[in-house]
């Protein structure tokens, strides 16, 4: 093993640990969370070296980084998110390779996802960012739609023709009343999901946590974590 592929193995074992520990703090069984390890900045061969540490979940927010580190990695039994802010331009590239797309936060945005996923044939799991920044009516200062938009947001993925209306997804605010209070802002999301599915009782992904937030959002009842960081170490032009 190179010594690349020893320090993404000890972080990664961190990052299990922690999570389990999280889970039982919570009473939680570990296998209700799910790890998305995201990849962006960092090249093919540690996407490689994940999937031979059993990581089957991972993420990308830039469509240009994306699309061919996806095909480069294309053998790989992998799934792949789209976690970042998404022009709809862009719409038709990402459905090519994304099995989800945690950011959808407009209208236009669904509209063009489901055409992008009807013209090839493909069946896009799609979740609602909520700014918990943002007031009614206004998106987020890192995307997403007031908490009060998500349910007309949520109907209109559920009827688009190619998408599955498959949860809820935030990022703790830097801004706003949950601003430094990551597991209030998590709390605050659990309630927007619980609600939403009692209307759409299959949308129970909850996407929140982060590399220094992970903890709190287990707490709070994510079952799908976002870790980069801690996993791959900081990012390159970062350190």
């Amino acid at each position: 093993m190179s010594s690349r592929a020893e320090e993404i193995a000890a972080n990664l074992a961190v990052v299990r640990e922690r999570i389990a520990r999280a889970c039982e703090a919570a009473g939680r069984s570990r296998d209700e969370v799910t790890l998305i390890v995201v990849t962006k900045t960092y090249p093919a061969e540690d996407v490689r070296v994940l999937s031979g540490l059993g990581v089957r979940q991972v993420a990308e927010n830039r469509d240009q980084d994306a699309g061919p580190k996806a095909a480069a990695c294309a053998d790989l039994p992998l799934t792949w998110h789209f976690v970042g802010q998404l022009q709809t331009n862009k719409a038709r590239s990402v459905v090519r390779y994304a099995d989800h797309v945690h950011s959808v936060d407009r209208p236009r945005l669904v509209t063009a996802l489901s055409a992008a996923a009807t013209a090839a044939g493909r069946r896009l799991g799609c979740l609602v960012q909520v700014a918990l920044d943002a007031e009614s009516g206004d998106r987020g200062e890192r995307g997403g739609v007031a908490p009060d938009a998500v349910g007309p947001l949520a109907d209109a993925i559920a009827a688009a023709d190619g998408l599955r209306l498959d949860g809820v997804m935030t990022v703790a605010p830097l801004a706003g009343a949950y601003a430094g209070q990551p597991r209030a802002a998590f709390d605050r999301l659990a309630e927007i999901s619980s609600r939403l599915r009692e209307t759409h009782p299959a949308a129970n992904m909850v996407s929140a946590g982060m590399s220094q937030d992970l903890d709190e959002a287990v707490a709070a009842g994510a079952t799908h974590v976002r870790v980069g960081t801690a996993v791959l170490g900081v990012r390159p032009g970062l350190r």
